[in-house]
């Protein structure tokens, strides 16, 4: 998938990203690819099921990818960070 297809989710406003994902819809693809790791797992899903329910009713789920990140921490140790990856399709 594309890079410009993918949208990371962070720390802003949940309505920010769903309005980039519909965005992404409109403009044309058929693929859009929404990533989150940790604390902003929860508002990636919110995100997809916003888009899915209120905006784009055509969209459904392609896959969702689980896994864990081992990331450097902040005392030399590694932390585990949890990541999805929801893949909606047209």
């Amino acid at each position: 998938m594309a890079e410009e297809n993918t949208i990371f989710i962070g720390k802003k406003a949940t309505m920010n990203y769903v309005l980039a994902v519909v965005s992404q819809f409109n403009g044309g693809c058929n693929d859009v690819c929404i990533k989150a790791r940790g604390r902003a797992i929860s508002r990636a899903v919110d995100v997809s099921e916003i888009v899915r329910n209120r905006f784009i009713r055509d969209a459904a789920y392609k896959d969702v990818k689980i896994e864990t990140e081992v990331l450097p921490g902040q005392n030399g140790t590694d932390a585990n960070v949890s990541s999805i990856e929801i893949y909606l399709a047209r």
